[in-house]
């Protein structure tokens, strides 16, 4: 199975997923994966869902890695009537307004906490993108970001401040990290998930700022800023590597914008 993916060019993290997917369904079943059938899956999956919650995310991870797995690898017959993907619950995304994002960064006196908070902000990034960042990432003739292997292990482009990039210089001056943008205590490894979020809990802590929020929230704060100030939801899409712009159109729900701004295309006529 690891093959199969690796030569269909699925990203790491998304091969260590499935596998994890296919390896938790057969401890449950105390058998080879090969042996278990549709029927079996189907009867996991309701009882992770009533039992544990599993999300909608989980149970169509868990559905694609056994798709994998039986057509691609063992050569079965898929029959996806059978199984059936769940719905995805409409959940509108958590942002930050433009004020709270201030308060976030006036609020942090650390260079490199700013950096990494306002560089995930200013360029829209997950943070697995972020604390991969390495010097060479950085185009400053362009004033872009260059972004390797994000989600669906496609690179893409996205924006860099010029306010940003003096103390990104000035945050190197005083760190050196060595490989990657942001480095922990370990010279040449990346900054770790769990480091960043705490960093972002602190600040919005120090902030006042009581939302339900992570460091995603930054990216989605990012892309509803872009729309309220009226930018073409196509080039967002570009910009957060969305494949879909079903994806990239919900900040369109939470977004605001000034409606006597907006003409009618009759006035046009």
């Amino acid at each position: 199975m690891y093959e199969e993916m690796r030569i269909r060019n699925y990203s790491p993290r998304t091969i260590k997923t499935y596998i994890a997917m296919v390896s938790f369904v057969s401890r449950h079943f105390g058998k080879s994966p090969e042996f278990i059938s549709i029927a079996e899956l189907k009867s996991y999956l309701f009882h992770r869902v009533e039992q544990d919650k599993l999300s909608v995310s989980t149970v169509n991870q868990t559905i694609s890695a056994f798709k994998i797995l039986s057509k691609d690898v063992l050569g079965k017959d898929w029959d996806p009537v059978k199984i059936k993907r769940p719905r995805r619950p409409k959940i509108l995304p958590v942002v930050f307004s433009k004020q709270e994002v201030s308060l976030l960064l006036n609020g942090i006196q650390n260079r490199k906490h700013y950096c990494l908070i306002a560089l995930t902000y200013a360029g829209g990034l997950r943070l697995n993108e972020v604390i991969n960042l390495k010097f060479g990432d950085i185009d400053s003739d362009r004033m872009q970001l260059k972004i390797r292997g994000g989600k669906g292990y496609k690179d893409r482009y996205t924006l860099l401040p010029k306010a940003l990039l003096s103390k990104l210089r000035d945050y190197y001056r005083h760190y050196r990290p060595k490989t990657y943008l942001f480095e922990g205590q370990v010279i040449g490894k990346p900054y770790s998930e769990s480091s960043a979020q705490a960093i972002l809990k602190q600040a919005m802590h120090r902030a006042g700022i009581s939302k339900c929020a992570s460091f995603h929230t930054l990216r989605h704060s990012f892309a509803t800023h872009l729309l309220e100030q009226g930018t073409n939801v196509r080039v967002i899409q570009e910009l957060l590597g969305h494949k879909s712009l079903n994806t990239t159109t919900v900040y369109l729900h939470v977004s605001n914008f000034d409606s006597g701004q907006v003409k009618s295309p009759l006035d046009g006529l």
